[in-house]
């Protein structure tokens, strides 16, 4: 039976724990405490755990360079200076991603931009501003871009993203290497190698490697290392055709992350020798020189370092009409699909713990819902809770770093919550709860 008191280590931040008077704390910094200064919904962001991931991360695939933490999985200034500070370079998906990472100073060189839809203004300024990669999806995108950088009088380093062919066995909205998607150009038809004589045309363009990426949540090394095989195949093919040794590989991320208790933790160092060795082998093999290989963690370094921390508000339970379950508790919380839709959109599962105060009650079938006008706000489906969870205590949600602030919405007019870091006993505000008057603010009457 689940001890609903503990917190599994290989879960929750690594500096969260649980004190005498049962009140769950991360960083030094009582849960209860930062709920009351700042609210509920709250996100809370334990730094130490954020930078030692990141370390984790540079020592496995063999220093910092080599490891660009994905933004799009959580993105505010102050992450950015935490990526910076630690020596890792900085992927971002989108111009707006781009320029809140210059705002905060992260240098460009040390930057890689992403996406099957730049606009000119997205690829302006990554010219402009000297950004290391751009990491071509397609052939007109090619061709805009060779425009632009020559109009700037520059040479833009560029990536060609390319589609394995692998299918990474996750979820179909989250597999990004085989071939019906919208992501890269093909490998097997032949277009990859035809766009890379294209660029090696371009007299504005500098192709410095290729990228793939196969998938979100993948938890050992054999699609990233039948990625990096078939990839290679192309580095022989320009080289030998073309006489161009390209020096970088970039394998994406999409490293997965245990959500709940009974799921095993990635062994990142392990997975990385896994790969690191797969590539220099078939390299060897293929008489080519061993590129020096990019990673593009995200989740994997932020996913557990926040947890959710919401305050339980109507407590109710419904009869199911159903003979092996005829009645289920319904706790509802004060957020919900606005500040984390992976339930809704995934099937995504959460380890739920009582932060207040230690539970005592039996387990008893349970549904925790939000307070949207929608049936399918439901965060966790079907579990079994204790029974003496009751209106006021608070609930956190471990390992919500990672896509749920970034995903968030408005929906039901609900304003975004607020971020909090904590490290050696002290809070800081990241980012500050929306207010009414944002949203007003927005309209034009």
């Amino acid at each position: 039976m689940t001890d609903f008191n503990s917190l599994p280590a290989h879960v929750w931040p690594r500096n969260a724990a649980r004190g005498s008077d049962g009140v769950v704390s991360i960083g030094g910094v009582s849960l209860t405490e930062l709920a009351e200064e700042y609210g509920t919904p709250l996100y809370v962001f334990d730094e130490q755990d954020f930078r030692s991931r990141c370390r984790d991360m540079a020592q496995a695939f063999g220093g910092p360079d080599h490891v660009h933490y994905a933004s799009k999985a959580f993105i505010t200034k102050r992450i950015v200076r935490w990526v910076d500070e630690e020596g890792l370079c900085l992927d971002v998906a989108s111009l707006n991603e781009a320029k809140l990472a210059l705002a905060a100073d992260f240098p460009p060189e040390r930057m890689t931009a992403h996406g099957n839809n730049k606009e000119d203004e997205y690829l302006e300024l990554c010219v402009n501003e000297g950004i290391g990669h751009v990491v071509l999806d397609n052939a007109e995108e090619l061709s805009r871009l060779n425009s632009i950088a020559a109009a700037a009088g520059r040479v833009q380093p560029v990536m060609i993203r390319v589609k394995p062919g692998v299918d990474a066995h996750t979820h179909e909205f989250i597999a990004t290497a085989h071939e019906d998607q919208k992501f890269g150009i093909s490998l097997s038809t032949g277009a990859a190698f035809e766009v890379a004589r294209t660029v090696l045309e371009s007299a504005n363009l500098k192709l410095v490697g290729l990228h793939c990426h196969v998938g979100s949540s993948v938890f050992n090394a054999d699609g990233f290392k039948l990625a990096a095989e078939r990839v290679l195949s192309l580095y022989k093919r320009i080289h030998s055709e073309l006489g161009v040794a390209l020096e970088e590989l970039d394998l994406g991320g999409g490293f997965g992350i245990p959500y709940m208790e009974y799921e095993e933790a990635l062994d990142v160092a392990t997975l990385a020798k896994d790969l690191l060795d797969a590539v220099e082998r078939t390299a060897t093999e293929l008489g080519i020189k061993p590129p020096f290989v990019l990673v593009e963690p995200g989740r994997s370094l932020v996913g557990a370092s926040a947890v959710t921390v919401y305050r339980v508000g109507t407590v109710k339970d419904v009869e199911t009409g159903k003979a092996d379950l005829p009645m289920r508790r319904y706790l509802s919380v004060d957020g919900g699909m606005s500040d984390n839709i992976r339930p809704a959109l995934y099937g995504s599962e959460y380890d739920v713990r009582v932060v207040n105060r230690r539970t005592q009650g039996e387990p008893v079938d349970s549904r925790i819902v939000g307070f949207h006008c929608e049936s399918g706000d439901i965060l966790v489906n079907e579990r079994r809770f204790p029974s003496d969870i009751t209106t006021g205590d608070l609930l956190a949600f471990a390992t919500t770093g990672a896509y749920q602030y970034m995903m968030a919405s408005r929906y039901n007019g609900a304003l975004r919550p607020a971020v909090v870091s904590v490290r050696d006993g002290k809070a800081s505000l990241m980012l500050r709860r929306e207010t009414m008057e944002d949203l007003l603010a927005l309209d034009v009457d």
